[in-house]
């Protein structure tokens, strides 16, 4: 079950997608929220925390991609020009 909460994770994946060798994801996920509620994953980033190597700090350079629909108004924002307010 832990392996398989790490493999989501990692991946990002849905639950639905989580590969049987990990069990049914119905049961991966009720440990999950389960272990959630109990407030275990604080507990293990507090004790994992505690022993980092603050010399070797790792930047996450992640993103969120926008969809198509939330770039801006009507038309988007390639009609715009920087700089520049809009007339009223």
């Amino acid at each position: 079950m832990f392996n398989g909460i790490l493999w989501l994770m990692k991946t990002g994946a849905p639950w639905r997608d989580l590969p049987g060798e990990f069990g049914p994801w119905q049961s991966v996920y009720g440990r999950f929220m389960h272990w959630t509620a109990l407030e275990v994953w604080q507990a293990i980033l507090k004790i994992l925390s505690a022993e980092a190597d603050k010399e070797a700090a790792i930047i996450d350079a992640s993103f969120a991609k926008v969809h198509q629909h939330g770039t801006g108004a009507k038309g988007g924002t390639s009609n715009r020009q920087l700089g520049k307010a809009k007339a009223a």
